[in-house]
C-alpha cells in the first residue's frame, strides 16, 4: 500500500507555517505514559510533535516516509529522525513508553500501525493519536474560513480528511480510551501568517495544481472585509481531538 504523499512538495512551508503543539500536551502524555525514557512519533513530518515530546522524554524517535519532510525537520538534541512507514519503526520490541501520531493517523495503514505500536510499547505504555480541524479566530473570520474550506477548495480534500472533520471519531481505535484533559493549540497570527498556514493544506495544493491558479487570492480578498488591518495579530485556536489508550489492556 503506497503512502499518501500530500506534503513532500510543501515541505519547507509545512515546517515553517504549521502550528506548534503546546508543552502542556507533552506533560499530559508523559504523565499518562508513566515513564519518560523513550517516545516514538510516527508520521512526524517536520518534527513539530517530536520536538514537543522532547521537553518531557529523554529520547524521541520521529519517523516519516517522506525524505523531503525529514530534510526540513526541526533539530533537537533528544530527537532522532528516521525514514520509515507506520509499520516499520526500526525499534526494539517493548522499548518505548509512548507512541504518538500527530495529525497523521488518518493517512496510515492503521492495522499495520497498531501492530507495530503494540510490538514496540512496553507493558502499560501509551498510544496517543490526535488531530486538529479548522482553525478558529472570531465569528466573522470563521465564516470566511468555513467558506474557503468547504466551498472554495472543499472538493479537493483527499477522502481521508473526513476523519479529521469527525474529530477522529470515525478513525477506528480498538483500545479502551483513556480520558485526557482538553488540549488546544493557540498562536497569534497576522493575516499573512494565516494565509501562509492555509497554503500548507493538502486541498489548497491540489486545487492549485488542478486549476493552474492560486486559490489563496480568493481567500485574501474575502478576509480583507472582516480583517481590514492585516498587520494586526489575532488569536488563532485549534482544539485537539485526542484518542489515547493502552494496547495491552
Amino acid at each position: 500500500m503506497p503512502f499518501a504523499d500530500h506534503f513532500s512538495t510543501l515541505s519547507p512551508e509545512y515546517a515553517r507555517y504549521r502550528p506548534r503543539y503546546p508543552a502542556s500536551l507533552a506533560a499530559v502524555l508523559a504523565d499518562a505514559a508513566g515513564r519518560r525514557d523513550q517516545a516514538w512519533d510516527c508520521g512526524t513530518g517536520s518534527g513539530q510533535a517530536a520536538v514537543m515530546l522532547a521537553g518531557e522524554f529523554s529520547r524521541v524517535l520521529g519517523t516519516d516516509p517522506s525524505a523531503q519532510q525529514l530534510a526540513h525537520a526541526e533539530q533537537h538534541p533528544r530527537v532522532t529522525y528516521r525514514l520509515g512507514r507506520e509499520s516499520d519503526s526500526g525499534l526494539t520490541g517493548g522499548s518505548v513508553d509512548l507512541v504518538t501520531a500527530a495529525q497523521a493517523a488518518h493517512w496510515f495503514d492503521l492495522p499495520a500501525f497498531y501492530r507495530e505500536a503494540e510490538r514496540v510499547l512496553r507493558p502499560g505504555g501509551l498510544l496517543a493519536l490526535w488531530c486538529y480541524g479548522l482553525v478558529s479566530f472570531s465569528p466573522e473570520i470563521d465564516v470566511v474560513l468555513s467558506w474557503f474550506y468547504d466551498d472554495r477548495v472543499g472538493r479537493h480534500w483527499p477522502p481521508e480528511r473526513r476523519h479529521v472533520d469527525a474529530g477522529y471519531e470515525t478513525l477506528g481505535f480498538p483500545y479502551a480510551r483513556l480520558p485526557l484533559p482538553p488540549q488546544a493549540i493557540e498562536a497569534r497570527l497576522d493575516r499573512e501568517g494565516l494565509l501562509r498556514y492555509v497554503g500548507t493544506w493538502s486541498a489548497v495544493d491540489r486545487c492549485r495544481r488542478a486549476e493552474g491558479r492560486e486559490p489563496l487570492i480568493d481567500l485574501a480578498e474575502s478576509l480583507k472585509t472582516v480583517w481590514p488591518d492585516g498587520t494586526e495579530p489575532r488569536l488563532a485556536r485549534w482544539p485537539l481531538s485526542i484518542l489515547a489508550g493502552r494496547p495491552d489492556r
